[in-house]
């Protein structure tokens, strides 16, 4: 998705432009104000405007990134397409354009997670998580607003976090081994979808949503 700058931007549509540069910059800089000064020379943006634009921190730079790959895994499909898949393909289909979104970018990508798994960024990346499964599922055309809403969104977000985890460091070809990965998680996933409903008429038994997701997120194999 290319967005095109206007010729008198306000600070969002700066940042919204040169948010899908930073993670290549942040590579080799760190998420700090010289990321933000060097995208701004490739992508011809005045460097005290980019400088204003992005003036609260890293954690607001990874913010605007990750709105930015939102915005790339959206345009891969077009609403019809995702509608000719299965619910499954579409959520599997969905990830796997978000992992194509990182994919020239996992040093940025890695640099920006082992900022956020910092203690005082921990409530943040979770929202950020969040807004990305929240993506991901209204995208496959999730449309509930009860219970569902949140159990698809916290497995989605355990998903996805375990992949990334595996993608940082898969040198496979074509990421086969992320996307093989993927597949166990998403069939551990619609496993859980066809019990569910017996856990939850019996009133739980014991069953801890909490452990099941941390399962789904550090289980590798």
């Amino acid at each position: 998705m290319t967005i095109v700058l206007p010729e008198d931007p306000t600070l969002d549509e700066v940042r919204a432009y040169l948010a899908p540069h930073l993670a290549a910059q942040a590579a080799f800089d760190g998420w700090n104000e010289t990321a933000v000064l060097a995208a701004a020379e490739v992508a011809g943006v005045d460097a005290d405007l980019a400088r204003l634009s992005f003036n609260a921190g890293p954690v607001d730079m990874i913010d605007a990134w990750f709105a930015a790959v939102d915005r790339q895994m959206a345009a891969k499909y077009s609403a019809e397409e995702l509608g000719e898949m299965k619910i499954r393909q579409r959520i599997k289909a969905l990830v796997e354009a978000r992992l194509e979104a990182l994919e020239a970018d996992r040093e940025g990508l890695r640099r920006a997670l082992a900022i956020l798994a910092a203690p005082p960024h921990i409530r943040k990346a979770t929202k950020m998580g969040w807004r990305a499964a929240d993506k991901m599922w209204r995208l496959a055309g999730d449309t509930t607003t009860d219970y569902n809403h949140y159990t698809k969104r916290a497995l989605l977000s355990g998903v996805y976090g375990s992949t990334i985890s595996v993608f940082l460091d898969d040198e496979s070809e074509d990421f086969a081994n992320s996307r093989a990965f993927l597949d166990r998680r998403i069939e551990n996933v619609m496993q859980f979808e066809k019990v569910k409903a017996k856990v939850t008429g019996r009133g739980g038994d014991g069953f801890s949503m909490a452990r099941f997701v941390g399962r789904m997120r550090y289980r590798r194999t």
